[in-house]
């Protein structure tokens, strides 16, 4: 699990707040397979609204401009982001596993190696809420300011937990990774990581020059473009 900081600024989430503020939402059971249409009870924005279509691009512009989403998902495939509301009776969604493939509205299919929760709503603003991710015995889970976003990966068994006061906006979405392999993507995020903090303090060098051509090398080597 990643967490994101401040992927959308504060002036991009007003103008998604304005948005949805006059948006048609749906049941959210609608865009959910089979077992996950028993555990969801929420609403969703329709995504062939104009409130989503203009929040999407939103959303868009942000991704290709965040340096650590690029470098932790090494996005192939995007599933265009949709927006969700947690509020009254229709407050929470049960444990499920993501649809291992996703097909976009024009078809293209689109493999959810990773999910990706954007927060609209600031955290005091409601409660309950949380996003539990279970890997194995453990569980994690985020309550992130309005504008962080947290990644994960798709094979995950997750949940959001009631909203027992207030509203929760967020936008989600899944990525198709070029890196398939949760371990191998997660040592390419590690090196990237590890290699830019080197090339802080020290500058470029012999050193980094060459290791900087083999996390090239290790991408070439399990990248799928």
């Amino acid at each position: 699990m990643l967490h994101l900081p401040s992927l959308i600024d504060a002036t991009e989430l007003r103008e998604i707040a304005g948005l949805l503020a006059s948006a048609p939402w749906t049941d959210g059971r609608a865009s959910a397979g089979e077992q996950a249409a028993q555990a969801k009870n929420n609403e969703q924005l329709a995504p062939d609204s104009e409130a989503a279509r203009a929040a999407q691009a939103i959303v868009l512009r942000a991704l290709e401009r965040s340096p650590q989403f690029l470098a932790a998902a090494l996005p192939k495939k995007l599933f265009p982001p949709r927006f969700n509301r947690y509020s009254g009776a229709r407050n929470q969604y049960g444990a499920h596993v993501d649809n291992a493939v996703r097909f976009t509205e024009n078809g293209v299919r689109v493999r959810t190696d990773l999910s990706c929760t954007l927060f609209l709503s600031n955290p005091d603003g409601y409660e309950g809420g949380e996003l539990v991710i279970h890997e194995g015995s453990h569980t994690r889970s985020a309550k992130f300011a309005a504008g962080d976003a947290v990644l994960y990966a798709g094979t995950t068994v997750h949940e959001v937990m009631p909203v027992t006061r207030g509203e929760r906006l967020a936008s989600f979405f899944w990525i198709e990774s070029m890196v398939r392999s949760d371990e191998q993507r997660h040592l390419l995020h590690d090196f990237d990581m590890a290699l830019m903090g080197l090339r802080e303090t020290h500058g470029d060098s012999a050193g980094t020059i060459a290791l900087t051509g083999t996390y090239h090398n290790l991408l070439r080597m399990w990248a799928d473009t």
